[in-house]
């Protein structure tokens, strides 16, 4: 895996450093006092490419809170554009009825806003008391930095990027850092 890699873009060190910022930011905006007394948030990680920054985000919330999953595919096997959203119901494990909660939706990468549109559009049918989205990557592009999100953890270049949750293939998710592959790993994908 090592000999894959181009370039390491974000390192752990950074990764870590940035999650302690902006898990302080959630609490403060997500706290009993911010919520009406509710305090308690829904999380709903979009499977699989969230799970790392989830995992490692929570144990820095403070916050009473519930973990709802939902399945959503946009880049299956070797592709390295997102090739439409699609919600997988069978994984997905989300209530129909939403109205007492304080949703927190994370993602992995933003770029096409596909993925979070649809996540989105399918969790506000479900009548949440707020719905907020927290993102570790948006790409810079008109498409993702036009799309709407409360948090964002780092904006990144337009670049195909694994590691930290992120993968090509189901590959390369367990990488601590967030790096590029070198071109003929993925070249004809």
């Amino acid at each position: 895996m090592q000999a894959d890699i181009d370039r390491v873009l974000i390192d752990r060190q950074a990764i870590g450093r940035r999650l302690d910022e902006l898990a302080k930011t959630i609490a403060e905006d997500l706290s009993a006092e911010a919520t009406g007394g509710h305090g308690e948030i829904t999380l709903v990680p979009i499977l699989t490419g969230s799970i790392i920054f989830l995992a490692d985000l929570i144990r820095r919330l403070p916050i009473r809170m519930q973990i709802r999953v939902m399945s959503v595919t946009s880049y299956p096997g070797t592709a390295t554009s997102s090739r439409g959203a699609s919600i997988e119901a069978q994984l997905t494990k989300l209530p129909e009825d939403l109205s007492n909660n304080h949703i927190l939706v994370v993602d992995d990468i933003l770029d096409s806003g596909n993925t979070l549109r649809l996540v989105n559009e399918t969790i506000k049918q479900r009548n949440p008391v707020s719905l907020r989205t927290c993102v570790l990557l948006r790409k810079t592009i008109p498409s993702a930095m036009s799309f709407e999100v409360d948090y964002v953890a780092f904006d990144i270049p337009d670049e195909f990027v694994v590691g930290y949750g992120l993968d090509y293939n189901d590959y390369y998710r367990n990488l601590p850092d967030i790096v590029t592959l070198k071109k003929h790993v993925y070249a004809g994908a």
